[in-house]
């Protein structure tokens, strides 16, 4: 093994498989991808070891394998079921309702592009800038804006309205 390899690995794994069920809405779609991004690392560690944020480049190596064509077909077999979503990831302690609004909302960002998800995933669960975010991608930070502003804009489209109870 390269040196530092192990210790990295103990130390993000958990992070970078948060990371990828996040954009995935998958857990097992997501384990698969960071298990052949690690086994891809592994191999050029001494580079990515040199470079200045290591843990940043292998993320970006999540990203790209998500947004890879390889993947794409997988992707479009997103189990959305609030049976299968509680399956996944195992409801914690709060009111049907808020599961109920979980569950929705985890089944319109499964349906979003590529792009827009990956997009959201990194504004409002890694907290990246659009500059951060546009690195991430591969595109301009214009780009990030509109694929966020689409991204919501869709989900509020998607969003069923709300009754107010009297």
């Amino acid at each position: 093994m390269p040196d530092g390899f192990d210790d990295f690995v103990a130390e993000r794994i958990d992070r970078l498989l948060r990371y990828a069920t996040a954009l995935c809405c998958d857990r097992h779609l997501a384990q698969d991808i960071v298990q052949e991004v690690l086994v891809r690392a592994q191999r050029r560690w001494s580079r990515i070891a040199a470079t200045d944020a290591p843990y940043l480049y292998v993320k970006r190596m999540v990203t790209n394998e998500y947004l890879s064509w390889r993947r794409r077909r997988a992707a479009r077999d997103i189990a959305a079921s609030p049976e299968v979503l509680a399956r996944l990831s195992p409801p914690v302690a709060d009111s049907a309702t808020a599961h109920a609004e979980r569950d929705a909302m985890r089944a319109r960002i499964a349906v979003l592009p590529r792009k827009q998800r990956a997009a959201l995933v990194l504004r409002y669960y890694e907290d990246c800038s659009d500059a951060e975010i546009a690195r991430e991608l591969g595109c301009a930070e214009v780009t990030v804006r509109s694929q966020i502003s689409r991204a919501l804009a869709t989900l509020r489209a998607a969003a069923p309205a709300r009754e107010v109870a009297q």
